[in-house]
């Protein structure tokens, strides 16, 4: 296949979703994303392309419904991590097989978290999590001025910032030698490579910068040890080539519709009404991309909007991530069902 490639290109798996913003891919062929049917949780989508939905049915006191699915990330055994995007606060929960719903944290440094965007666990099991905003609302923070996001790190049982004054912190990825973590600054437009040690973040530097109608969001890495960016708004796909050169592989936008929203970024006038307005012909604001497929090289993409996951051939496999052959335990056998 060339690239870019055009719309016409994508395919479509699964149905009747409620926003599946970060999509996970496993060896198995399952798919999971998050799912805002009430009271909240995940979506298991099969290779058939059937829909399990596990929702956080049996939640425990104190965790509030409905469970705002962010970011997820799955655990050995088939146990979910979830990033809760609440309207005033955050945490991080963990979602089970039979619907128990726990607390992981939902503090950091002994105050309460805000909104939380992203979770990513490390090889060491530390959880990096992605704060995106501290305003609220979070809209007051889609400004080119953005800087109260953060990433914390939880270990230990405890949690605490690890860099702070960030431009709307997304998603965020591990090098596979640990050495690096790299985080998407939205409304900074800028993909940010921190050096890392242990549970130590060194001084960020800038990877690559992004221009108009780029928002980065989803980050994915390629075995050529290139980074795939996805951009809400314009429906981007961006690689970054380890130098930090950028191409697009995929766009799928109405210009007057990028040219409304890049125009109220700029005059610091963003907010909803931009987001949750799809400018694709086919795709739905894409936020997220995780590779799979027999030879991990199908990018399924998470979405804002849409209600099906969408998916493109990839020039690269994808580097598999640390849950890709990991023991799913009970989904497994709520794959076979849906």
């Amino acid at each position: 296949m060339r690239f870019p490639i055009g719309p016409d290109a994508i395919r479509f798996h699964g149905a009747g979703l409620r926003r599946p913003e970060c999509v996970l891919a496993h060896a198995s062929g399952l798919l999971i994303a998050p799912d805002w049917t009430p009271p909240g949780g995940v979506s298991l989508i099969a290779p058939s392309g059937r829909v399990h939905r596990l929702l956080a049915t049996r939640p425990e006191p104190g965790i509030d419904l409905p469970v705002r699915a962010n970011g997820i990330a799955l655990e050995p055994g088939g146990t979910i991590l979830v990033a809760h995007l609440g309207e005033t606060r955050g945490g991080i929960y963990r979602l089970h097989p039979d619907g128990r719903c726990t607390l992981v944290t939902d503090s950091i440094a002994g105050c309460p978290m805000p909104p939380a965007n992203f979770v990513a666990a490390d090889a060491e099991g530390r959880l990096w999590i992605t704060i995106s905003t501290t305003r609220v609302p979070r809209a007051l923070d889609y400004r080119p001025d953005a800087a109260s996001g953060l990433v914390a790190v939880h270990e230990g049982g405890e949690t605490r910032i690890a860099a702070e004054g960030l431009g709307y912190t997304n998603e965020c990825l591990i090098a596979p030698d640990g050495g690096t973590l790299w985080v998407n600054e939205t409304f900074a437009r800028r993909l940010t490579a921190f050096p890392l040690a242990g549970a130590r973040l060194g001084a960020g530097r800038t990877h690559a910068g992004f221009g108009p109608g780029t928002f980065p969001d989803g980050l994915a890495l390629d075995e050529t040890g290139a980074l795939l960016v996805t951009s809400i708004v314009s429906n981007r796909v961006i690689r970054v080539a380890p130098d930090g050169q950028a191409e697009t592989l995929l766009e799928d936008v109405d210009p007057a519709h990028l040219a409304w929203v890049e125009a109220a970024f700029q005059a610091g006038e963003m907010g909803r009404q931009h987001l949750d307005t799809a400018g694709g012909r086919r795709l739905a604001n894409i936020s997220n991309l995780a590779f799979g497929g027999p030879d991990r090289r199908t990018a399924w993409l998470g979405c804002l909007l849409g209600e099906a996951v969408a998916a493109f051939e990839a020039p690269a496999p994808g580097h598999p991530l640390t849950h890709w052959e990991a023991e799913i335990g009970p989904l497994a056998k709520l794959m076979e069902t849906a």
